[in-house]
């Protein structure tokens, strides 16, 4: 037994120790914050200076014990937050942790800092990530990192004689490797088709075989007449029309490099909107159409259940069933992973709409699944104290605490920061 927990600890109940934890990470990001502050104001003073050392990551990697990577990563933020007020509010009181200020800073200013802050509140750290990638590719001066990861392109082999082995290690652009990995799809599932195995192959090896595969139809000469017309092997780029048009916006790739794809290749831009909105429209048939299929991937991404960053094997699911009535449009399609789009079918968990015309998950017992995470606010009654919940946890004080939490009556979870 953990020496940590005591026995009546130990029986704890999932929802109090839910609390338990995620209170912690909000003293934990609020301490993060207040390390910024100090870091910043050691550089400032250029505190570095006294012990020999040509910067602060420097002081950092070596005081602190972080690599160096993570040590200037908190120099650029500290300094960073110092002209982004409303981030720097939800940090300081541990709304935003440091997963989601990190790459905000990046690309965060005086005109988007609210409409970020509002987006990285209410998604998950994940997605708040490739928000920022997006807005980075979709300005001009993101040419600079096209250019920088073309001259990073590279490819080693190693040999390993006393194994029989040989490792190939590659790196690429990003639109380079998608179209690779798009080959070698094409070729592990046409392998498949004609020679299905007699055992049960993990991914990384079909992977394996596939590569092979791409080569000999290379060297047999057969690569140059194949033709890839399925749009399952179809690289889809989507941007924003803002972005197109030489103003800044979002996009998946270095806008310059979106612009080169359509003069002549095999890929499918999907332009949205400002909400990211696919410019597309569906038809009323219970088999989802291509254009919608790739209109929802480029909408969704992935698995849409709150926590679930699955992006491989996701099934076009219909909120209203179609034979209730549903129609085949992307108002009423949802991308969900196998697993939990059991969960929605058989499981129990049901899908519904908010005040704000949002879908939200719900458990089978009737409480709603939080889009980022529980709140303290979410699961207790207005008469116990929110700043109690965010005092240190001290044993046995916090058994206490949690007695009165899991006596007070919940009715059900609220979304958070609906």
């Amino acid at each position: 037994m953990n020496p940590l927990i005591t026995p009546k600890e130990d029986h704890l109940s999932i929802d109090d120790l839910d609390r338990g934890i995620v209170n912690l990470a909000a003293r934990i990001n609020t301490a993060t914050y207040d390390l910024l502050v100090l870091v910043r104001q050691f550089d400032e003073r250029a505190g570095w200076l006294k012990w020999g050392l040509a910067n602060c990551a420097e002081w950092l990697h070596w005081r602190c014990d972080l690599s160096m990577s993570a040590a200037r990563e908190k120099v650029r933020v500290a300094h960073a937050l110092k002209t982004l007020p409303a981030i720097t509010t939800a940090f300081s009181s541990g709304e935003l942790s440091y997963s989601k200020v990190r790459p905000l800073t990046r690309v965060a200013q005086a005109a988007n800092e609210e409409s970020l802050l509002a987006f990285a509140l209410k998604t998950t750290a994940s997605r708040v990530e490739e928000r920022c990638r997006e807005l980075r590719c979709g300005t001009t001066e993101s040419v600079s990192e096209v250019n920088l990861a073309h001259a990073r392109r590279s490819l080693r082999v190693h040999r390993d004689t006393e194994r029989g082995m040989m490792t190939i290690t590659v790196e690429l652009p990003l639109e380079t490797g998608e179209l690779l990995e798009k080959a070698l799809d094409r070729a592990r599932d046409s392998t498949a088709s004609q020679t299905p195995t007699l055992v049960d192959e993990s991914w990384s090896v079909q992977q394996a075989d596939a590569l092979v595969t791409v080569t000999n139809a290379y060297l047999s000469g057969n690569g140059e007449k194949a033709a890839c017309t399925s749009d399952n092997y179809q690289v889809t780029v989507h941007v924003d029309r803002s972005a197109l048009a030489n103003r800044d916006g979002r996009s998946s790739l270095p806008i310059e490099s979106v612009k080169r794809l359509c003069c002549d290749g095999d890929a499918v831009v999907i332009v949205e909107d400002e909400e990211g909105e696919p410019l597309s429209v569906g038809r009323k048939t219970r088999t989802v159409p291509t254009a919608i299929k790739r209109a929802l991937r480029a909408r969704d991404k992935g698995c849409k259940f709150p926590g679930c960053h699955h992006r491989r094997f996701v099934d076009a699911h219909h909120i209203q069933h179609w034979s209730a009535g549903g129609e085949t449009s992307l108002s009423n399609l949802m991308l969900l992973c196998s697993r939990h789009h059991r969960l929605v079918h058989e499981g129990g968990f049901r899908i519904e709409r908010d005040y704000q015309d949002r879908w939200f998950f719900k458990r089978p017992d009737g409480r709603a699944v939080p889009s980022c995470g529980y709140q303290a606010q979410d699961v207790i009654d207005d008469d116990i104290d929110i700043k109690e919940l965010s005092m240190p946890i001290n044993y046995p004080s916090a058994e206490g605490l949690f007695a009165r939490v899991k006596s007070s009556s919940v009715s059900s979870l609220r979304d958070c920061r609906a």
